[in-house]
C-alpha cells in the first residue's frame, strides 16, 4: 500500500495523551482533491465532531485551488468523514465522556484515496507537557552517551 503524506497535526502528539486511532475517508469535491495534491492543507486547531449517524471534520484548511475556475470550495468547510457505523457509535460514546475529544493526526492519500488518521484524545496538564519534555531529554542523552562510548 502506498502512502503520500499530505499534513500532518504534530502539535496534537505534544498537546493530548492519545489513546485509539481511526482511519477515516473524507468526502471532498474535486477541487479541494487538487489542491490537497499540491499539499496545500493545514491541520492546526482542527477537530471532529460525532453527531448521530455521521461524524464531519471542522476547521481544516484546504487552501482553493488556482486553477479551479468557477468550481472552487470553501477553504474552511466542514467535511463528512466515512466511518463504519459502528465506529461511528462507539466513538459517538467515547467523545461524550468528560474530556475526551477527536482529532485529525495527518492526511494522507493511500492508493489515490484521500485518508484521515483521527485519535481519541485527552488533554494534556502542563505538568505532563513537562514531564514527557523531560523523559525525551533524558532519553536523547542517553543515546548519545552510548554513541559517544561506542567511539
Amino acid at each position: 500500500m502506498s502512502e503520500k503524506l499530505i499534513a500532518e497535526n504534530r502539535a496534537a502528539r505534544h498537546n493530548y495523551h492519545l489513546l485509539e486511532f481511526f482511519e477515516a475517508g473524507l468526502v471532498l469535491t474535486g477541487s479541494e482533491v487538487k489542491s490537497l495534491r499540491a499539499g496545500h492543507a493545514q491541520l492546526k486547531d482542527s477537530y471532529a465532531l460525532v453527531r448521530p449517524g455521521e461524524a464531519v471534520l471542522l476547521n481544516c484548511h484546504i487552501s482553493p485551488y488556482s486553477h479551479a475556475g468557477y468550481a472552487g470550495h470553501e477553504p474552511e468547510r466542514s467535511r463528512r468523514l466515512l466511518l463504519h457505523k459502528r465506529e461511528i457509535e462507539k466513538l459517538l460514546g467515547k467523545t461524550r465522556e468528560k474530556g475526551l475529544t477527536l482529532v485529525p493526526l495527518r492526511l494522507y492519500f493511500r492508493n489515490g484515496r484521500v485518508k484521515c488518521e483521527l485519535a481519541l484524545v485527552k488533554g494534556k496538564q502542563l505538568h505532563d507537557k513537562r514531564e514527557t519534555e523531560r523523559r525525551r531529554e533524558t532519553e536523547r542523552e542517553a543515546r548519545q552517551a552510548l554513541k559517544s562510548r561506542s567511539r
